[in-house]
């Protein structure tokens, strides 16, 4: 028996969010695909086959494959087995926002990492070269610092909004 009590889903609407969401992306450098397959994910109430999500997009499961892959390197996917099945389903992880930042992150640490011996190569502050990598440096132990504050002031919201709190996403 149906639920009555179900909100009625806007395909058409949810496609156009989806293709305006991807554009946004796109826009700013992001792999189109990838963000076409992350919202239609995302916006589906349940984990998704690469077969769904290409019936959705109206693109074959082939032409999502690469785009799983992109999004659960970058913690934006979670991959699950189907039981019983060689296929595999992908939904949202808890958070994946955080998750993602957290994830890209890394790449500050080896910024940080490679300025520093820069740096030591052009002999400290000593020369304008090393000048400037020191300062590129230290922008990036900036940023480092700021993700990381960020990352907790972001937790603190999100438990204050109530977020996270259903099992279902």
């Amino acid at each position: 028996m149906p639920d009555d009590h179900r909100p009625t889903r806007n395909e058409e609407e949810i496609h156009l969010f989806v293709e305006r969401m991807a554009m946004a992306f796109a826009d700013v450098g992001f792999p189109r695909m990838a963000a076409r397959v992350l919202f239609t994910v995302m916006s589906a109430d349940g984990p998704l086959t690469a077969a769904e999500i290409g019936e959705r997009l109206g693109v074959s499961a082939a032409a999502v494959s690469g785009a799983v892959r992109y999004l659960t390197q970058f913690a934006m996917l979670v991959r699950e087995p189907v039981k019983g099945s060689r296929r595999d389903r992908y939904r949202m992880p808890d958070n994946p926002w955080y998750e993602a930042t957290v994830t890209k992150t890394g790449l500050y640490k080896n910024f940080i990492d490679i300025a520093s011996g820069g740096v030591e190569a052009l002999a400290g502050r000593e020369t304008p070269g090393g000048e400037r990598v020191s300062e590129m440096r230290d922008f990036f132990l900036f940023v480092q610092e700021e993700i990381d504050s960020l990352g907790e002031r972001w937790r603190a919201r999100r438990a204050a909004t109530g977020h996270g709190g259903r099992a279902d996403i």
